[in-house]
């Protein structure tokens, strides 16, 4: 089970490294480290648990994050207007993506990152995406709102890019042109 002394936080090398290519059939400790970033992500969201484990609530985390230089990671995120997003994604891509961007107008946070950084990420405001599951079946999702800024931070994980890199320094509130808010 990965408990929060298991993250490494910002400042970590690994953090700024593009992560490898998993190959397939997965190997047992590969299947196993898939598995074991879900069960984070949920139990993170179990309030039981989350205290029991001293676990800080996420919605995605990526293998660089448990120093594992490896494309995948997982996302879990209930919805209440929409079908919950249960994912674990492996060599993920994203094949298109719109024009309108659109960001959290609280800001992103990470698992990494023990600091609150305030300011907008611009993200996609829909795209649609290609990875492998567990079991390396290749699936293919068309992705909005959360879900989509979800899945855009945790790939950006993969690529050794950290949220704040999207993050105007200047002016961290500066409107995106083209972009809209989505308030969670």
């Amino acid at each position: 089970m990965i408990l929060m002394d298991d993250i490494i936080r910002e400042g970590h090398p690994s953090l700024r490294e593009r992560s490898e290519d998993v190959k397939f059939p997965l190997s047992a400790e590969d299947k196993q480290l898939a598995l074991d970033l879900y069960e984070y992500v949920v139990n993170s969201q179990d309030d039981v648990l989350a205290e029991k484990f001293e676990l800080r609530a996420g919605i995605g985390l990526a293998a660089p994050q448990v120093n594992q230089p490896k494309r995948m990671f997982a996302l879990y995120i209930e919805q209440e207007d929409e079908k919950d997003l249960s994912m674990i994604a492996i060599n993920p891509k994203i094949v298109s993506h719109s024009v309108e961007q659109t960001y959290l107008s609280t800001g992103e946070g990470c698992l990494s990152v023990d600091r609150e950084v305030e300011g907008y990420v611009p993200r996609y405001a829909r795209i649609t995406v290609k990875a492998f599951d567990s079991e390396g079946k290749e699936f293919k999702k068309r992705l909005k709102g959360l879900p989509a800024i979800a899945f855009q931070h945790e790939l950006d994980h993969l690529n050794g890019v950290m949220f704040y890199d999207h993050i105007d320094p200047q002016d961290p509130y500066k409107m995106i042109s083209g972009a809209f808010p989505y308030e969670s």
